[in-house]
């Protein structure tokens, strides 16, 4: 879906806008948060509906995907209601599916599975050669000579306690200065609020986090920003799989690309690193990139 909100203060912490409310055995109510903007964040509704759905799992499984569909934009400003389905209670794996309703209409579709915590064969792809978020100076410091890259940064940072390292220039700022690049970009980012130490708050934290810049990186040969009057940008379906135990208020690298867009749309995927150099979970994402116009 779309960006955070512009920055207001004082920010909300993600586990408060993760917050829910149980209703009955199998339906939960989000909590609408003060200042909020009034077009949802679409990692918030999936970061929330991965919450509703583990919320009716048993205590022993931990969840390891969670796929959704955005069908409608949500309105921060009102409760979103999460209608729990208890698809299936295997001898190993789990199954949820939720419906998120606002209006009397869905404006999520999210399954999600867990599984029993079990060995097996290992492997994982290499880390990115890129300096450590500690070693990088703060974006305010980064971009202290570009006033628009500084209100992007504050608009992409929102209403939530966000903090972002970028290890190279983002594609956004790129194409804000005119220059193409190739379809990806990595940030170290992190909730700067804690979050509780449960497998479950810290993987519906992932997921709001997971949805930030990810799109974007389709943009960067293109040299359109995301603001652009003429860009029709969206998240149309959004995948996580979540490998090993994390915590979303320690730094995390994303690692993006996209390697493919065509008729409208763009898919790109994403590899969220610890700063062991642990592969966490891996993301995709299908989003609509469409100009009203043609471009000159």
């Amino acid at each position: 879906m779309q960006e955070p909100a512009g920055p207001q203060l004082p920010k909300t912490p993600i586990d408060a806008i993760l917050r829910l409310e149980q209703l009955d055995d199998l339906l939960y109510r989000s909590i609408p948060q003060p200042g909020a903007g009034r077009r949802m964040f679409g990692g918030q509704v999936a970061g929330q509906a991965v919450m509703a759905a583990g919320l009716t799992v048993p205590a022993d499984r931990v969840i390891h995907s969670a796929h959704a569909h955005f069908l409608l934009p949500g309105d921060a400003t009102i409760p979103v209601l999460f209608h729990v389905d208890a698809v299936r209670d295997g001898g190993s794996f789990t199954t949820r599916r939720v419906e998120a309703v606002q209006h009397g209409q869905v404006i999520l579709h999210l399954t999600a599975s867990f599984q029993k915590e079990e060995a097996g064969f290992e492997h994982q792809v290499a880390t990115p050669n890129v300096p450590g978020p500690d070693d990088l100076p703060t974006p305010e410091v980064q971009f202290r000579d570009d006033p628009e890259s500084l209100r992007w940064h504050a608009t992409l940072t929102g209403k939530s306690p966000i903090e972002f390292r970028f290890p190279d220039t983002p594609t956004r700022v790129l194409a804000a200065r005119g220059i193409a690049g190739p379809p990806r970009q990595s940030a170290w980012t992190r909730s700067t609020a804690p979050l509780p130490d449960d497998r479950l708050h810290q993987a519906a934290a992932l997921t709001y986090l997971s949805d930030i810049l990810l799109l974007s990186t389709a943009l960067a040969p293109h040299r359109v920003v995301i603001q652009d009057p003429d860009l029709q940008f969206a998240t149309l379906d959004h995948t996580i799989w979540f490998h090993s135990p994390c915590r979303a208020d320690e730094w995390l690298l994303h690692d993006q690309e996209s390697h493919w867009a065509g008729a409208g749309r763009a898919v790109c995927r994403g590899s969220f690193f610890d700063q062991s150099g642990r592969l966490v979970a891996t993301t995709m994402q299908e989003g609509l990139l469409r100009m009203r116009s043609p471009q000159q």
